[in-house]
């Protein structure tokens, strides 16, 4: 290790609670922090954001470990015709600090050097945050670019940022001198650490003992499949043979990182009541697997929540929340004004859908009826706007094209935007400005779905199909609006329909024709999202059921 001014061994500043002495490592690939620290793609960024925020608040004995992204996931930006492009531009961070601690790792057969930063509480409230990143000096191109990008498409590149963030974030708590007692894989990205652990220790039970994993999808694309050979030749098992790694994991010719990180952790959850259950339904048919529990997500509502909404809530005053309501609407039209030249009502109700595109969350259920939708947005007496936000994975040509195709349909309706930059910016407007906030997901593919619990807490009321977090929070007509589920037939057909009525029937009435139980729903939801949805209830669960209990 070179020559560095961080002071060694590493003391975590911040003082602790008894309840949360343990000391704890939780990595991730991504953690949206800040809108000036561009390391995350969406919602389990957002989650460990969050979560970095309460364990601040809360003086918990823990550290995040992460990648620095050189440039970031991508910036959402517009081709001459606005079809949505992917610009890749460098991220300059003088905010944080340059630790100069230096070491190597081995990748493909070379030594990698792994350089440090560190982001320090006091800068936005967070515990401690370690970043990596081989964009340093001593590595050539290929080796730097480990780090450039988020998510890369390339499978080798992808094994190659989880060695860096497992094994290099382990090698990294050692010089730290940190004595790390749990290891917490924030999704499997991170789980050649466990290898790293059993180099060390030479014993898989002392392993289990330290790692604990949180699975965040049932979804294919984050359940990944590799071929054992590959991620052996590229580090990824830290120099374990094969018959090795079959013992510990069980697995032979094809590797799957989220199996093996359930056969490596003594204990592990899903992130929601449904999710669990649909968790322990995909994992327990495979032996030696760890329990699985569950800790709903949640968001920081300190962050997140307007404040003088939260007075409002506080207050029991439903007519301040609407004032400041129509404020927070103009504020999200001005951005709707400046990307697309449209002039939004804020006395008009205002529908959004924004999160990541991708298939299964639907984005555009409602426009699979084209004329009964232009029937609901061309409806004179009881006028809606809607605004679309989110970005698809870069080399998801499904997701764009879908995302460009509403961009498009929108040139025919003045109340109809689509915005880019979906970040923790622009996410927050629209959750400020939102009347109604519209998911779609289709039920059991959302595992939790966070971005509701935001809106909430911001006097926009869910509707939703009954997936991830909202049988947790949702009570029909209280406190939300639940699309009714489907028991047979056609899903997409039966959802779309089922949202249709629910729209035209229900809530749009609603929202003109009964406005004082609008108001008293949307005060009713803020108030349940800012107990139990509130990520300080989230962090102290972790101690107690997974790091503790």
């Amino acid at each position: 290790m070179a020559d560095h001014d961080f002071p060694l061994p590493f003391t975590h500043p911040l003082s602790h609670q008894e309840a949360y002495s343990r000391p704890v490592a939780y990595f991730s690939m991504e953690f949206a922090i800040d809108q000036a620290l561009k390391t995350y793609s969406g919602g389990l960024g957002f989650l460990a954001g969050s979560h970095m925020r309460s364990a601040f608040r809360l003086r918990q004995h823990l550290v995040g470990i992460g990648i620095l992204w050189k440039y970031g996931y991508y910036d959402q930006d517009r081709s001459r015709d606005n079809s949505m492009t992917a610009v890749f531009r460098e991220k300059p961070y003088f905010f944080l600090t340059d630790t100069k601690i230096r070491f190597r790792i081995v990748i493909e057969g070379r030594e990698v050097w792994v350089h440090t930063y560190y982001l320090r509480p006091g800068t936005f409230g967070t515990a401690p945050v370690f970043f990596l990143t081989t964009d340093t000096e001593g590595n050539d191109e290929e080796a730097r670019s480990i780090s450039y990008r988020l998510y890369h498409e390339d499978a080798a590149q992808k094994i190659a940022q989880c060695i860096l963030l497992g094994i290099g974030g382990a090698r990294l708590l050692d010089a730290l001198q940190y004595p790390a007692e749990v290891y917490h894989l924030n999704e499997a990205h991170a789980l050649p650490a466990a290898f790293y652990l059993y180099n060390k220790l030479k014993n898989m039970e002392e392993v289990r003992k330290r790692l604990v994993f949180t699975t965040h999808t049932p979804e294919e694309a984050g359940n990944e499949i590799h071929d054992t050979g590959l991620l052996s030749r590229a580090g990824f098992f830290d120099g374990a043979d094969p018959q090795t790694v079959q013992e510990i994991t069980g697995q032979n010719v094809l590797f799957n990182h989220t199996l093996a990180a359930l056969r490596l952790s003594r204990k592990a959850n899903g992130v929601s009541g449904l999710h669990g259950e649909v968790a322990r339904r995909m994992w327990n048919g495979f032996p030696g697997i760890c329990d699985i529990t569950h800790i709903t997500n949640a968001q920081n509502r300190e962050y997140w929540a307007d404040r003088e909404l939260a007075q409002a809530l506080q207050d029991n005053d439903p007519e301040l929340a609407a004032r400041r309501k129509k404020v927070l609407k103009q504020n999200l039209f001005t951005i709707v004004a400046n990307q697309t030249g449209r002039l939004f009502d804020p006395e008009v109700l205002t529908i959004v859908w924004a999160r990541r595109f991708a298939g299964y969350k639907r984005p555009d259920l409602l426009i699979r009826d084209k004329p009964r939708f232009e029937r609901l947005m061309n409806d004179p007496g009881r006028p809606i706007q809607f605004i679309w936000a989110g970005k698809p994975y870069p080399k998801d040509l499904s997701a764009i094209h879908t995302f460009n195709g509403l961009h498009y349909l929108s040139y025919f309706f003045p109340n109809m935007a689509v915005l880019t930059g979906y970040e923790l910016a622009l996410s927050k407007a629209l959750k400020d400005g939102a009347d109604l906030w519209l998911n779609t997901p289709v039920v059991t593919r959302e595992a939790s779905g966070t971005s509701g619990m935001t809106a909430a807490m911001n006097a926009a009321i869910n509707c939703s199909t009954f997936d991830g977090w909202i049988p947790e929070f949702a009570r029909h007509g209280e406190n939300a609006f639940i699309v009714p589920p489907v028991t047979t037939g056609e899903v997409d057909d039966q959802d779309m329909n089922h949202l249709f009525d629910l729209l035209e029937n229900e809530v749009i009435p609603c929202y003109y024709e009964d406005r004082q139980r609008w108001n008293r729903m949307a005060m009713q939801g803020m108030q349940d999202a800012s107990g139990r949805f509130d990520s300080d209830r989230m962090a102290r669960e972790y101690y107690e059921k997974l790091y503790t209990g």
